[in-house]
């Protein structure tokens, strides 16, 4: 039990400021000799025990009546654990500039709004605490990491500036986290270590623009199946590491705009749902991003911000935007897009097909299928490789139909110019019309049907009568690729 009698004398001010909610602030106003990093060194006029603070806050001193107790304190040496495990107090705390020699530990606290900024401490364990206000660790230089697994916080979680050295590799690891506001990484936040938010509800969103973190076993940032507004990565944002994010739903946006994914190991972004998935990096991933299964409403980005890797089979997008070239140019880049997946699947190359029906780009829209035809055919064995090949030279898949006539006109001028030079002779003498060596050759290029000149005349010997062989052939093959093809384009359609 805590008594005034054996309090020193920043004890007693601070025990006597707490029940009116008065600030007690034992700083010098030289900022090198406030410095917390140098806190150790200060001297008993500056130094308060962590048990007074936590007997206060438990109720050693009532507040005022009508004041509103709160504990604020700046400048201090903390020395001992502030313990308050299993504690419930509805008194703010808030400590600033302070230095502590143990770590501050609420796991299973339930609290009012707890600010500790502009300090530094070993660490802070907040798991399953109940926060009815902020946690703030803004601008602190913490050796440890923050633990806030399954804890809850009414308002927001604010790491501003805050740099965490980590532990076991996490500088903040906080897995089924629930936060009714947002949590703010920004203004220079660095981690030594990743941050892990698996299965986290965060309300308000998720900031880290302009943060720098680690990396514990490969992993940066582990946001599986987070149920989110939104997310930033953005402003210069970077990662030692992979980032996870599978399974995530997040309302609104998540944006990469401006990160630096030059050190990211990948990105994981698989059955991911969002609204705006922006992908703008500066500086693009040095490992593969996994859409798989992802569903984004709108999809922004930079063709030359993707990496060598990407997979898309099971991506799903309503709408593209990007900064790229226009015409036959955007669907070059974009098919190029398409096949940096590994191996051949056919759903991104019709979803991007899709997408250009959708806007009114057939003509696009049936090169990006045709594209498809020939990824495939790597795919198949030797004879269909083969048909593969005739239906691509001969009709385009039945995206080119158009290719059929000209293959018509130069077999039917081929056959004119070796029929005229060639033997002919009558099927029965002084029966039919006269011989004409172009209606004979396109005759013999129509396998059903006739113009009247195959069934009175034919070839004697010589080149001339091969080719005719040849040509009944190539009528055939024609005809059969021209409908396979087409067959295969009305079954899209």
């Amino acid at each position: 039990m805590i008594s005034y009698d054996d309090l020193t004398p920043p004890e007693r001010e601070l025990w006597t400021a707490f029940p009116e909610g008065r600030r007690v602030d034992l700083r010098t106003g030289d900022a090198v000799r406030d410095d917390p990093a140098g806190g150790a060194g200060w001297g008993p006029e500056r130094t308060v025990r962590a048990a007074v603070l936590a007997a206060l806050l438990l109720g050693a001193h009532p507040p005022q009546p009508g004041a509103i107790a709160a504990l604020e304190l700046a400048g201090a040496r903390i020395t001992g654990e502030l313990d308050l495990a299993g504690a419930e107090t509805a008194h703010r705390l808030r400590l600033e500039h302070c230095s502590f020699a143990q770590q501050v530990t609420l796991t299973s606290a339930a609290t009012a709004s707890v600010r500790i900024d502009d300090s530094v401490l070993p660490g802070v364990d907040a798991r399953l605490a109940r926060i009815e206000g902020v946690l703030s660790v803004r601008r602190c230089r913490v050796a440890g990491a923050l633990l806030a697994t399954n804890a809850r916080i009414s308002g927001e979680l604010l790491l501003h500036g805050a740099r965490f050295d980590g532990e076991d590799g996490w500088s903040v690891f906080a897995g089924g986290l629930e936060v009714d506001g947002a949590v703010f990484c920004t203004h220079g936040f660095t981690g030594g270590g990743g941050i892990r938010l698996i299965g986290a509800r965060l309300s308000g969103g998720l900031f880290l623009d302009g943060a720098r973190i680690g990396a514990a076993d490969g992993l940066a940032l582990t946001l599986d199946h987070v149920d989110t507004t939104l997310v930033r990565l953005t402003d210069g944002f970077s990662a030692a590491g992979r980032l996870e994010l599978r399974g995530a739903q997040i309302a609104d946006l998540l944006t990469f705009d401006g990160a630096d994914l030059g050190d990211c190991t990948g990105v994981d972004c698989t059955r991911l749902q969002t609204t705006d998935l922006r992908f703008t990096p500066a500086v693009r991933p040095a490992g593969p991003v996994s859409l798989g299964g992802t569903h984004a409403a709108t999809l922004h980005d930079e063709l030359r911000s993707w990496p060598a890797t990407v997979f898309l089979d099971g991506f799903v997008y309503g709408y593209l935007r990007s900064a790229q070239a226009t015409g036959r140019e955007s669907v070059r880049r974009r098919l190029d897009w398409v096949r940096r997946g590994a191996g051949y699947a056919p759903q991104p190359y019709e979803q991007l097909a899709g997408w250009y029906r959708q806007i009114g780009h057939v003509d696009d829209a049936r090169r990006v299928l045709l594209a498809k035809q020939r990824a495939r055919r790597r795919t198949l064995h030797p004879a269909g490789r083969a048909w593969s090949l005739l239906l691509d030279g001969t009709v385009g898949f039945g995206y080119r139909p158009w290719l059929a006539g000209l293959w018509l006109a130069a077999l039917t001028l081929l056959g004119s110019l070796v029929f005229a030079a060639g033997d002919s002779r009558r099927v029965r003498a002084g029966e039919g019309p006269a011989f004409d060596p172009f209606i004979y050759a396109l005759d013999l290029l129509i396998p059903v049907g006739g113009l009247g000149q195959r069934d009175f005349w034919y070839m004697s010997g010589g080149p001339a009568q091969v080719l005719s062989y040849v040509l009944v052939a190539a009528g055939w093959l024609l005809t059969t690729a021209l409908v396979a093809g087409m067959t295969r384009t009305l079954e899209r359609t």
